[in-house]
Parts: C-alpha cells; sequence; structure tokens
C-alpha cells in the first residue's frame, strides 16, 4: 500500500468512527444567525486519531548485571599444622593439583611412626601364629595316623591335638585381620601427611592470599585456627549474573547469544549465550537471575565487573500498540480516548514495554479500535469529537 493510500484508509476510518451523517449550510427552519450562533457552541473537538495494532513484541532493553567467577573457593587444609611455605600469592596463576602450601605437623609424624610400629608388632604375630598352627596341625596329622593302629593312641590325647590345631588356625585368621587393620590404619596416617600439601582444585588465579609461613592453619569447622590460606577464582570462564524483572521474564530465549558492554572497555562489546535461568522470582526483588556463560580466553573481563547488558525482551503472543502520546494519565487512572460514533471515550489501560514511540497497552481495547493520537484530560470522557487521520510514518 503506498502512502497516499495508507493516509485515505486511516480517514476513511475516522469518518466510519465518527458515525457522519452529512452537514448541511442553511441548518433548516431554523436557519440564520441564531441557527450559526448554537452550532458554534456545540461543535466538535477536531484531533487527530490512529488505529489501535496489534503485534507479537521484538526489542530489547538495557538491564545492569555483574560478572562473578564460574569457580571460586577459599582453601582450607583438611588437617591442623603450620605453613612452613607457601608458593603462591595474590594474581598467581595456577594449575590444577598445583602446589600452593606445605604444611608441617610433627604430631602427624609420631602418629605414622607408631601405626609403623603396629603393623610390624602385629605381623610378627601372625608370623608366630601362624608356626603354632603349622605345628599342631602336624602334630594332629600324626597322631591321626598312629590311632589307625589300636591302643597307640588314646581317643582323648587324639581329640585334645584336633582342638589345639583349631585353635591355632583361628588364632591365626584372626591375627590376619588385625595385621589388616593395622595396615589400614597406616594407610590414613599416610593419607594425613598427604594432606600437609596443599594444592589447587581447579586451574584459575589466586585472588586473594590469608596467611604467611608460621601460621597455624586448619580445616572449616573443625577445632582450632580455621583459617583459609588462599581463594582461587577460575578466570576464562565467567558467570554474568542478570536479574530479568519480573514482567520481562515470560519468554527467556534459551540459548540466546545476549550483547554487553563494561565501562572497563568503552566502545567494546562482547556477547555470550543464555545458560542458566533460576525459574524462580526473588520476593524481595521481582527479579529472575539469569546466567550468562561468559568464555574468555585472553582473561580481559574480571569477577565483579559492572555491565549493561541488551536484554532481549519477547512475546510467543500478539499484543496492542498505541502511539506513546495516545496514552494520558491523571492523579486516578491512566487511559487512551477511543473514538466511537463521534465520542471520545476514555478506556482504562495499563502500560507495558515502550518501543519506537510507541507503548504496549492492555485493557478493553481491539485491533483497530481508533484512539485519539494526543491524548490529555482537556478531552472529556463522552465530548463530541471531530476525526481527522494523523500525519505520521508508518508504525512497523
Amino acid at each position: 500500500m503506498t502512502g497516499t493510500q495508507t493516509k485515505v484508509a486511516v480517514a476513511a476510518l475516522a469518518m466510519a468512527a465518527l458515525g457522519w451523517t452529512g452537514c448541511g449550510a442553511g441548518g433548516g427552519a431554523n436557519g440564520g444567525a441564531g441557527g450559526n450562533a448554537s452550532a458554534q457552541a456545540a461543535a466538535p473537538e477536531v484531533t487527530a486519531v490512529t488505529p489501535v495494532v496489534a503485534r507479537k513484541l521484538n526489542t530489547t532493553v538495557e538491564l545492569p548485571a555483574q560478572l562473578a567467577a564460574y569457580e571460586v573457593v577459599n582453601v582450607y587444609p583438611k588437617v591442623t599444622g603450620y605453613v612452613r611455605t607457601i608458593a603462591v600469592d595474590r594474581g598467581t596463576r595456577v594449575r590444577q593439583g598445583e602446589l600452593l602450601a606445605q604444611l608441617e605437623a610433627p604430631e602427624l609424624l609420631a602418629q605414622r611412626a607408631e601405626a609403623e610400629s603396629k603393623v610390624g608388632s602385629a605381623e610378627s604375630q601372625l608370623v608366630a601364629a601362624r608356626a603354632r598352627a603349622v605345628a599342631d596341625t602336624s602334630t594332629y596329622r600324626r597322631m591321626a595316623q598312629a590311632a589307625r593302629t589300636p591302643g597307640v593312641v588314646a581317643a582323648n590325647d587324639l581329640e585334645t591335638a584336633r582342638q589345639a590345631a583349631q585353635a591355632d588356625q583361628a588364632t591365626e585368621a584372626a591375627q590376619q585381620k588385625t595385621v589388616a587393620a593395622a595396615q589400614a590404619a597406616l594407610r590414613a596416617e599416610s593419607e594425613l601427611e598427604g594432606y600437609l600439601r596443599i594444592t589447587a582444585p581447579f586451574a584459575g588465579e589466586v585472588t586473594t592470599r590469608y596467611v604467611h609461613p608460621g601460621a597455624l592453619v586448619g580445616p572449616q569447622g573443625g577445632g582450632g585456627a580455621a583459617s583459609p590460606i588462599v581463594q582461587i577464582e577460575t578466570r576464562t570462564r565467567l558467570r554474568l549474573v542478570v536479574p530479568v524483572p519480573e514482567y520481562d521474564a515470560g519468554d527467556i530465549p534459551q540459548g540466546a547469544m545476549v550483547a554487553f558492554a563494561t565501562p572497563a572497555y568503552p566502545g567494546r562489546t562482547f556477547r555470550a549465550p543464555v545458560e542458566r535461568i533460576a525459574h524462580e522470582v526473588d520476593v524481595k526483588t521481582r527479579t529472575m537471575p539469569v546466567e550468562l556463560d561468559v568464555r574468555d580466553p585472553q582473561a580481559e573481563l574480571a569477577p565483579g565487573m559492572y555491565c549493561q547488558v541488551q536484554w532481549p525482551v519477547r512475546r510467543s503472543y500478539a499484543t496492542l500498540f498505541v502511539p506513546t502520546t495516545a496514552v494520558a494519565s491523571d492523579l486516578e487512572r491512566t487511559f487512551v480516548i477511543r473514538v466511537r460514533g463521534g465520542k471520545a471515550e476514555w478506556v482504562d489501560v495499563t502500560r507495558g514495554m515502550a518501543v519506537g514511540g510507541e507503548t504496549e497497552v492492555f485493557g478493553a481495547l481491539q485491533a483497530g479500535d481508533v484512539v485519539v493520537t494526543h491524548a490529555n484530560d482537556g478531552i472529556l470522557d463522552g465530548a463530541a469529537v471531530r476525526a481527522h487521520a494523523a500525519l505520521s510514518t508508518p508504525r512497523r
């Protein structure tokens, strides 16, 4: 449709809304000067009108957000000890498993020596028990062989030898379990001694160092000095946490690439996909946390940076739009002025998104209704209105 055809169609729509029946110059039998004065007193207000349109919302809004580390941890020791050496400081980049600090705990060395002694003692007792079992079993077998000749071995002596052999075998089995338990205790002590080596749980960067050599440290929640050694954060992968307002959280595009900027790099635009959606609105802020998965191989961005996100707002269904100037407010209500049958009709509405000079409205309206383009409370509800098409560029 050409621009001229659009203007003619809108003008025709305005005339239909007014329900014009024609206007004569004479005014019938009551024409003349008196008739003209009466017509001037009842002259309708002339105003521009525009139709209400329906379409699916697809726009972007600017939302504040903040970067956070994908992984962050305070590294605590698993055992209590003194810091002997610490190999990292703030800003040190570390690999997974890399040595961060070495602790010392003399009591652990003493406990390991005691465990080793118990293992040796248990093993020697096992050897003795096994020797007795072998000897008694051999004696029983010889006596049993001799007992085949009547009168050579008394039955009571044979039974005593059998029971002694069984007892020795039971003692040997018990001693084997004692040795296994002592060896397990030794392995546990060895593992505890290994906890004196503090290593990085994942690759990242040391952001805080809490202690120095000689400090007493211990596990979190345990007795003694429960102090972390360092804090480590990932740097090449971040979370951009966007608090999306409740009225924009209806159709969040999972996986969509979203642009954002940060004051640390003016003029640059970064992009990241929508990765994690909370699906729960915070009752205090009426926002839903949504996370973008930011991959930053050069580690240019840092946790805690403030960002501005160009957040996509979409609706899967059509809503109504009018020019922003068509929505008016007074002390009691927000409304548009619909023109129907040559009369002004106030219709209460609720504002939605504002997009390119238009505002999304919700109320008792339908697509195709004709509303006053520049609404104000000077056009009274029920007043006569003479409408003409608004001169504006076609809306999208």
